[in-house]
């Protein structure tokens, strides 16, 4: 059975005109991003995968850009 998934907007968006905000909607097995601004385009991905992702990037350092 296929359900609409509830999306819900960053409280990180800014609040600002437009569509500038990353969405979320979970299923028990499935987190999907999107963009507001892009809704078609989504990426879908598992919570054990998310959590790996943003460890590795909290972890690395990056170069500054001047």
């Amino acid at each position: 059975m296929d359900h609409a998934l509830h999306w819900q907007k960053s409280t990180f968006s800014g609040g600002g005109e437009g569509n500038t905000c990353v969405e979320l909607a979970a299923t028990p097995t499935t987190l999907h991003l999107r963009e507001s601004d892009d809704p078609a385009t989504e990426l879908t991905t598992t919570t054990a995968a998310l959590a790996h992702l943003i460890r590795g990037l909290k972890a690395a350092p990056f170069p500054t850009i001047s």
